[in-house]
């Protein structure tokens, strides 16, 4: 899966929250869908998270935080995701993968 397609795609005609404030907010509201990690997040916000909401997919992917803003035509970097509608796109078909 190209991530950066994907991410721009559900940019353009999904909904997205960007920050770790805003997706905690938004998992405790019940309204996340999938959350998305930059390689670089601090493990003790994952762990916060997955202890608080742990039925909410996360998905951790390669880029660091810098390279997540990059993607998400974002001046600044974007160390935590979260996806409310994924669009078109195909982010919802990410699966966990953290231990």
């Amino acid at each position: 899966m190209d991530m950066t397609r994907q991410l721009k795609t559900a940019i353009s005609s999904g909904s997205l929250l960007f920050g770790q404030r805003q997706t905690m907010d938004a998992c405790a509201r019940g309204e996340a869908k999938l959350v998305i990690l930059a390689a670089n997040c601090p493990q003790d916000y994952i762990d916060e998270l997955h202890a608080r909401h742990p039925d909410v997919v996360k998905h951790r992917i390669l880029m660091v935080n810098r390279d997540l803003g990059t993607a998400c035509a974002k001046p600044f970097s974007v160390s935590t995701l979260c996806i409310l509608d994924a669009g078109k796109s195909d982010l919802l078909s990410l699966a966990t993968n953290l231990e």
